[in-house]
């Protein structure tokens, strides 16, 4: 007689799994993420019922493996090249996730224009028809002849169909819509998204072929699945911005073949996204003049330095507790940096609400836009501006010191570049730069956050 299917319960973060439903998950301790999952009779056995198992590759020596520049791909956007670090590796499975509408299917179908100057390329979309797809290519001018377009859900079809064209790309759009024939739960479950991309890594190994997956996003903004399918793809890219902005930032939150740390500036048009190769240019632009609470930081997202606008506002507050809000800067952090200033600078916050603003929509989490959200607060309550081509940039400690930042002579360079005529660093920096630099700009170190604001605002 045939077994009884089996019902189990599977974390959609970490894939834990249990024969009963909880509430919290025993395995990372998120709350209500427990999903009701249908195995197969085969998938309840056990290990016992599984063959034993087959090596279906070889073992080589790691000197023998090469590991040339020829291993990538140039998409022909060097933004997303930065990205990846270099290129899309042959063989990688890269993971591409944002909010809808914000762009993933769109930058993907412009590569198809450069890539399919050098390899057949294989579109697989469970989401759209293939005349929604001409209609889209029509309008982003992808005109390409090696462009082939399948829509498909199901993966063992895809795979198959994969090793009989052997394409230079397999692009799919999206994974939630996969689904393996042989698994019972529905599309876009913990089991099917998990088996699905398992098959297709297997696939692009074996045969040396890149694959690029397309992932929605759940209300928390991460990949909507189990967690671990991050873990499963070499690469795992992000578009952040906001829906109502043309600008969008790619940033890479895992890369086996490169850094985390590099981020890639798009801007959406009718045409599709365009590179922005002066994203420090785009982030400053339209600046007020003569208007307190602004002051401009400089951060390194990976080897390139930004230029960013940060706003403080500060005013009487109206309740018995002031209002702290901060945006595009770590609220925690931002209050902090109020309590130095009032302990060891006297400025005295405790009866204003305060509120701080990165424009552009970038997210700075780095020390060094301490004394730029410092300058710009203590701007806010003086209602005194700040030199319109100043900036500042430099970690604060809790004794009211500026401390080292790295990289400033990258920094320091972007500002001169772009114009500014005076810059405030920390005092441990200023003996490192050299004389030829201080020539094309003034360059000003403080000891502490005190001294800082005396040589800006006085």
């Amino acid at each position: 007689m045939a077994a009884k299917p089996k019902t189990v319960y599977i974390c959609a973060l970490c894939g834990y799994e249990s024969s009963k439903w909880m509430g919290c998950c025993p395995g990372c301790g998120e709350w209500n993420h427990m999903e009701e999952t249908v195995l197969r009779a085969q998938e309840a056995g056990g290990k016992a019922a599984r063959p034993g198992g087959t090596l279906h590759s070889e073992a080589r020596r790691l000197n023998d493996i090469t590991s040339d520049n020829a291993l990538r791909y140039h998409t022909g956007l060097g933004e997303l090249d930065r990205v990846l670090g270099g290129g899309l590796v042959k063989g990688s499975v890269v993971l591409l996730g944002g909010d809808p509408g914000i762009g993933k299917s769109t930058i993907l179908l412009q590569i198809c224009q450069t890539l399919g100057g050098a390899a057949d390329i294989l579109y697989v979309s469970g989401e759209e028809s293939p005349h929604q797809l001409k209609l889209r290519a029509d309008r982003l001018g992808v005109i390409t002849e090696r462009l082939t377009v399948l829509c498909e859900t199901d993966v063992a079809a895809i795979c198959e169909h994969v090793r009989g064209s052997r394409p230079g790309l397999v692009i799919i759009d999206s994974i939630q819509t996969m689904n393996v024939a042989d698994i019972s739960s529905s599309t876009g479950s913990v089991t099917q998204v998990r088996e699905s991309t398992n098959l297709l890594l297997r696939c692009a190994k074996q045969l040396n072929v890149p694959m690029m997956l397309v992932g929605h996003v759940n209300k928390d903004g991460n990949i909507a699945g189990p967690k671990v399918l991050e873990h499963i793809v070499d690469a795992v890219l992000y578009f952040e911005g906001e829906r109502h902005m043309s600008y969008r930032i790619l940033r890479a939150v895992k890369n086996r073949y490169g850094s985390t740390n590099e981020i890639g500036v798009f801007e959406m048009c009718d045409g599709g996204l365009r590179e922005v190769d002066n994203p420090s240019m785009m982030l400053i632009a339209g600046r007020p003049k003569g208007v307190s609470g602004s002051c401009v930081a400089c951060v390194m997202e990976g080897s390139r330095p930004i230029l960013a606008e940060v706003q403080g506002l500060v005013a009487p507050t109206g309740f018995g507790n002031p209002r702290r809000m901060a945006n595009g800067v770590d609220g925690s952090r931002a209050s902090m940096l109020m309590a130095v200033l009032e302990k060891r600078a006297g400025y005295f916050f405790g009866n204003m609400d305060t509120y701080i603003n990165v424009v552009g929509g970038l997210k700075l989490d780095e020390p060094s836009t301490d004394l730029s959200i410092a300058l710009a607060l203590v701007s806010g309550l003086k209602d005194a501006a700040l030199p319109e081509n100043a900036l500042a940039f430099g970690e604060i400690g809790l004794g009211g010191e500026l401390r080292s930042v790295g990289q400033c002579e990258q920094r320091v360079r972007e500002a001169a570049r772009l114009g500014f005529t005076k810059c405030v660093i920390p005092r441990q920096n200023l003996k490192a730069l050299p004389a030829k630099l201080r020539g094309e700009i003034e360059i000003a170190g403080a000891a502490d956050v005190r001294t800082a604001v005396g040589l800006l605002i006085g």
